[in-house]
């Protein structure tokens, strides 16, 4: 991603593919597999760590991001080269990161692509539908009946998008 000053930020995104929910973003001038990997642990404290980690064939997985994610119990399954289809869930998501957040506004440096991601992220998981999963969001929302009130909308992305709900 550019910067007002023309330099270039890269994000790095983990994505369960059972609900399409994004578990974890962040934002570096600079990857290497040290960072990679404290990005791994981060996402997964404890015991939550998943028994695969499906990732394509990037230089940011070297030795150091094996041997922690070895560590951690996940077993690594790489896509093939030049086949951004076979993950396509996560090229989904970060084509609509792009589409629907990112093309339309201006980032000024790292801290602040951190803080539109998380509300992105807030919005995707929260608020946005996915036709796969029966139009609905990665956090399951109830249909609201009309005898909860007027439908009222809450902001996200300064406007950008809305979520609508009922309120008293």
């Amino acid at each position: 991603m550019p910067t007002v000053t023309f330099s270039v930020l890269y994000c790095f995104v983990i994505l369960r593919h059972s609900d399409r929910k994004i578990l974890h973003v962040n934002v570096a001038a600079h990857l290497n597999a040290e960072w990679t990997a404290n990005q791994v642990v981060q996402a997964f404290p404890y015991d939550s760590a998943p028994r695969f980690l499906l990732r394509d064939n990037d230089s940011i997985y070297g030795d150091e991001f094996h041997s922690r994610v070895a560590h951690m119990g996940i077993k690594e399954v790489a896509t093939a080269y030049r086949a951004p289809w076979q993950n396509g869930y996560v090229e989904r998501a970060i084509g609509s990161i792009r589409r629907e957040c990112l093309d339309h506004l201006i980032v000024l440096g790292e801290n602040h692509l951190l803080r539109i991601l998380a509300e992105y992220v807030k919005y995707y998981n929260h608020a946005r539908t996915h036709q796969s999963l029966d139009r609905n969001s990665p956090v399951p929302r109830d249909v609201e009946p009309p005898a909860n009130g007027r439908v009222v909308a809450t902001p996200y992305l300064g406007g950008l998008h809305h979520r609508y709900s009922r309120a008293a």
